[in-house]
């Protein structure tokens, strides 16, 4: 446990481990599944590098499986055969906390015969929040907020150029404490390694790393907005079907990571738009597919406004545990993100500016919109930096230097 830093994902854990058989937690390779699991786990089998799987496979798969409770099963999906011994064991055990699964590969829909609905409880983890690395102080509770309680006055320390930094940085566990020179070292090699080798596992398919690069620039070029298939399709050179390939492909390894849009009920006869946004898991790997660094977003402040929306959408899945939308109507009023915290829906506005008027915008767009559903949102602006503070019209502004949970 030495040198563990703690995770939103720890609390989770515990609960899922309570109430289900087993868990799944999947994510990005390198985001901490292994190691947060590892802090609750008895046991531990690494299904990549133990000599004996390949033997016990061939025998009797089940002996994998034994071993102090939780037992943790890392890579399980290079030997997907284990998901469904562990399903037959935990029904004969009868027990909870049994199983931890963890994999950077969702497997494909024919790798396992059952979905463990009853059996295993399912997360997902993702890189680092600036909560959990330190860069954010966590003094206004985003459920607080939500709540309607009185928020703290907090005016956080973090700088434009420090956020410029912390966006390139990015959140991978490895990375915390390091230069940032060598940090932005790390995120290329990582990107470069999705390319030349992650790619390939998913199916068993030999993808061309070269048009990855290219699809992985364009997401890059799009994050964050409803970027098209052909666009993409275009940018790299591929068919529209070899894109959606490839797209599925990132998809699986977690690396790319789509914002469905939001669907409600409208007391007006506006609709909602039905495509999603596009985002990686962490916009440091746009940073670094593209070749930028901190100063690049410094001198392109609408890039930089992309990332920091791709940034805030990253932390407020971290943060609430669940899908985060985005919501545009067919009259072209949108609000950036749409999370549900505490059973209620919030509409948040993102803004890497803070001034009065980019305020004053952010909040009307938000009470517009509010004012086409039938319920009640809770309503928050998600600044770069400047003072926490709840409006008279109960819009309460954050800045990501002060979110937490």
């Amino acid at each position: 446990m030495n040198g563990y830093i703690p995770r939103l994902a720890d609390a989770e854990l515990e609960r899922s481990l309570r109430r289900q058989g087993g868990v799944l937690i999947q994510g990005p390779k390198g985001c901490g599944k292994t190691e947060t699991a590892k802090q609750q786990a008895a046991s531990f089998l690494d299904v990549e590098t133990d000599p004996g799987v390949t033997l016990a496979m061939d025998n009797d798969p089940r002996l994998l499986l034994e071993g102090a409770t939780p037992r943790l099963i890392d890579e399980w999906q290079l030997q997907p055969r284990l998901w469904d011994f562990a399903r037959h064991v935990i029904d004969e055990r009868q027990a909870k906390g049994q199983f931890i699964f963890t994999g950077s590969t969702a497997p494909g829909a024919d790798a396992t015969s059952h979905s463990g609905a009853g059996r295993f409880a399912r997360m997902t983890m993702s890189t680092m929040t600036l909560f959990e690395t330190g860069e954010s102080d966590g003094s206004v509770s985003l459920a607080a907020a939500v709540a309607g309680d009185p928020l703290p006055f907090s005016t956080p320390d973090l700088t434009l150029p420090q956020l410029a930094e912390r966006v390139c940085r990015g959140g991978l566990p490895y990375n915390v404490g390091l230069p940032t020179d060598d940090s932005l070292e790390n995120v290329r090699e990582y990107v470069q390694t999705v390319a030349d080798v992650d790619i390939h596992t998913v199916g068993g398919v030999n993808r061309d790393s070269e048009r990855v690069r290219r699809m992985i620039r364009s997401l890059a070029r799009g994050v964050g907005t409803e970027l098209e298939l052909q666009t993409i399709a275009t940018d790299s050179d591929t068919s529209r079907e070899t894109t959606r390939d490839y797209l599925d492909a990132l998809a699986r390894i977690f690396v790319s990571v789509d914002q469905p849009a939001w669907f409600t009920h409208l007391r007006s006869k506006a609709t909602l738009r039905k495509a999603p946004k596009r985002h990686l898991a962490d916009p440091c790997f746009a940073m670094a597919a593209l070749d930028r660094g901190p100063e690049h977003l410094l001198r392109d402040p609408a890039y930089f406004g992309q990332l920091f929306e791709s940034l805030v959408v990253h932390e407020l899945r971290a943060l609430t545990g669940r899908t985060v939308y985005h919501a545009r109507l067919n009259t072209k009023l949108e609000v950036d993100a749409v999370a549900n915290v505490g059973g209620r829906d919030v509409l948040v506005e993102v803004k890497l500016g803070y001034t009065p008027e980019v305020i004053e915008h952010a909040a009307g767009t938000l009470k517009r919109f509010a004012g086409h559903l039938e319920d009640d949102p809770a309503v928050v602006v998600i600044t770069s930096g400047g003072p926490a503070l709840r409006r008279s019209d109960g819009v309460a502004v954050i800045p990501i230097g002060a979110l937490g949970p």
